[in-house]
């Protein structure tokens, strides 16, 4: 799966995933879904269709578009694997913004620590609160049963 998240300073949009198959009733990153199959080397494409499909904005919308980081967590068996991406909305951009997959929220970062959040994604905004967002690194998590840890991702 990917997802993103959006920011405008320090606010970042939240969605309240509704209805979802896989993720439903918590706060997710502000778009993203699952891979189309000829997207699947291709992490970047998929949020990018996920975000024009539930919230209508595009690249051109974005500055900073970046991959950030990514986690694998095994649950029953399965392999889960979360590619998450953040960009700062462009200023000449609308930021009261609607999805079709839920209710849309702007944030401050502090307040993220209190919200129901799918179990990876809790863990990346943690992060990304504490060391994250000061660098411009990517970050592999290996979720474990209480916790997901991150590495830096460094380039061979």
């Amino acid at each position: 799966m990917t997802c993103i998240y959006l920011f405008r300073g320090e606010r970042v949009l939240l969605l309240y995933r509704q209805g979802g198959r896989v993720v439903n009733n918590v706060w997710t990153g502000s778009a993203g879904g699952h891979f189309e199959e000829y997207e699947l080397n291709d992490a970047k494409a998929c949020v990018l269709r996920e975000l024009r499909e539930e919230l209508g904005l595009g690249p051109e919308n974005l500055d900073n578009l970046a991959l950030r980081y990514v986690t694998l967590t095994r649950i029953n068996g399965e392999i889960r694997q979360n590619y998450y991406f953040f960009a700062d909305l462009k200023e000449n951009a609308d930021d009261d913004l609607r999805s079709n997959e839920g209710a849309c929220q702007w944030f401050s970062l502090e307040d993220t620590h209190s919200l129901e959040m799918p179990f990876t994604a809790k863990f990346v905004m943690e992060h990304f609160c504490a060391i994250g967002r000061y660098t411009d690194k990517l970050y592999a998590g290996i979720g474990n049963p209480d916790k997901v840890e991150f590495l830096e991702l460094l380039e061979r």
